[in-house]
């Protein structure tokens, strides 16, 4: 298990090295985390919805994802509620206070256990990442994805800390001698993650911890650059880029309130020339050669909002300039007509104005549609992609239909207006070779020479070898002896 501190120090990207470090040694792992909360999701092969963390911990471990990996996925739809996903569907909406009452997390828990052992039956090792810190003694009782889990499945138990943040001492300390006996003798190692400068002027601190902790430490992983690998939740959007370039081709992203599967645009920050930033700002949208409204957990409340901050009249504004404006999924329903929620899906309004963009027009459904899909992109049906869907509304268009991709089975996908205007309810669809080339056709750029799945692979590889030269694999491997 790789457990920590606190949120965001590390987990899903060690997990995931963890997950490659292990394929490369002959195993076959499999990734789990028992709860996540994210809007960054990802469709199964079976058509079920998971978190895009443990896709990409599969991908990584180079098996298909599945539902067993992620059992239990919260979306937040608002400050206080969330959408349960359950084993890969929709299962309702609860409040914080609701989901974590004792009696309800310890069924939820059976269900864990037995997504566990069925992925157990099939992998081993099982690289198990827990959430947020280990410690909070407030919700102990009801915990499903930290120490209880670790218990279950008797796993050896790294804990992460991140240095960069500062009070790795304290924070490692309380953590272990906060845990009763029974879980603090899993703790078998400790990381010390995103260190900045040299080592060895922490071989001190090291020893330190060791003395505090009566746990060694395996690892001081260095502050990462230069690899890659798909973040797993919104707390990477607060280190986005949030401004346009000079001398580049600006891509705003609308960073929506609810803004879901960010991961979508991960490609274009990729492509030199281009400058990906993600922002809520009129003026600054305004200066984008380039508009994408992303997916949205949330479609009507974050209209309402771009309405609030009149980011409507600066997408107008930019239709009539002849700048690409693109709607992915939620932004796909927001540039049409109408949005409906007869059965207040998403909120208590019944139905908003769309953008007006685009003719067509949607309706919210009960039941949600998760899907990979292979395309063909515009016009053109010389070049397939891949990606998938994950929405719960059906979009109709009102006028002559043009679509944006057409599926294998010849089905018409999204609206195509022209070049510059169209929308589709396909993530993942700028990984896509052909959809770069034309969304780029009118400007000098270099387009990667090799497909996005390529150069994940590279990245995959390259993050383990960081990881393996910064831990004592050898003492890892050990603790995971009985």
């Amino acid at each position: 298990m790789i457990a920590g501190t606190a949120s965001n120090v590390g987990k899903s990207i060690l997990a995931t090295a963890f997950c490659r470090i292990l394929k490369q040694d002959g195993f076959n792992p499999a990734p789990f985390k028992a709860q996540n909360m994210s809007l960054n999701s990802y469709a199964t092969p079976e058509g079920l919805e998971i978190g895009r963390a443990q896709a990409t911990q599969a991908e990584a471990a180079g098996i298909p994802c599945h539902t067993d990996m992620n059992p239990v996925l919260l979306k937040p739809s608002s400050h206080t509620a969330s959408q349960v996903i359950l084993n890969g569907k929709p299962a309702g909406s609860q409040t914080a206070y609701q989901y974590f009452k004792k009696e309800g997390k310890l069924q939820l828990f059976e269900e864990v256990k037995a997504a566990y052992a069925r992925l157990a039956a099939r992998h081993n090792p099982i690289v198990i990442e827990g959430a947020g810190s280990i410690a909070e003694l407030n919700l102990k009782d009801r915990d499903i994805v930290n120490m209880r889990m670790a218990l279950h499945a008797n796993a050896s138990v790294m804990l992460v800390a991140d240095i960069d943040r500062g009070g790795v001492f304290a924070s490692v300390y309380g953590s272990v001698k906060l845990l009763p006996d029974n879980e603090r003798k899993l703790i078998k190692g400790i990381l010390v993650n995103k260190f900045r400068g040299d080592i060895r002027l922490f071989e001190e601190g090291v020893k330190i911890l060791e003395e505090l902790t009566e746990v060694p430490v395996l690892g001081v992983i260095p502050h990462m650059t230069g690899i890659d690998i798909d973040e797993e939740d919104s707390v990477s959007i607060e280190q986005k880029n949030t401004r346009p370039a000079q001398n580049k081709i600006n891509v705003a992203v609308i960073r929506l309130p609810r803004l879901s599967n960010h991961t979508d645009f991960k490609v274009l920050e990729t492509i030199p020339e281009v400058n990906v930033y993600y922002t809520f700002s009129p003026q600054a949208i305004a200066q984008a050669e380039i508009i994408i409204l992303p997916g949205s957990k949330n479609t009507v409340d974050d209209l309402q909002e771009l309405y609030n901050a009149g980011i409507d009249k600066v997408l107008h504004q930019a239709r009539a300039q002849n700048k690409t404006i693109i709607g992915i999924c939620g932004g796909y329903q927001m540039l049409g007509q109408q949005v409906n929620d007869p059965h207040n899906v998403e909120s208590e309004q019944k139905s908003i104005r769309g953008l007006g963009l685009l003719p067509v027009t949607t309706t919210l459904a009960t039941t949600k549609q998760t899907v990979q899909k292979h395309f063909y992109h515009g016009r053109s049906r010389s070049a397939i992609g891949q990606g998938y869907e994950i929405h719960m509304g059906v979009t109709t268009p009102t006028d002559h239909h043009t679509p944006a991709n057409y599926f294998e089975d010849g089905t018409p996908e999204g609206f195509l207006l022209d070049e510059q205007c169209w929308g589709t309810y396909i993530h993942g669809v700028f990984d896509n070779l052909p959809v770069l080339q034309q969304l780029f056709k009118h400007h000098s750029v270099t387009l990667p020479t090799q497909t996005y799945q390529a150069y994940k692979e590279q990245q995959y590889d390259a993050l383990a070898d960081f990881v393996r030269n910064a831990v004592d694999i050898d003492r890892i491997y050990k603790s995971l002896q009985p």
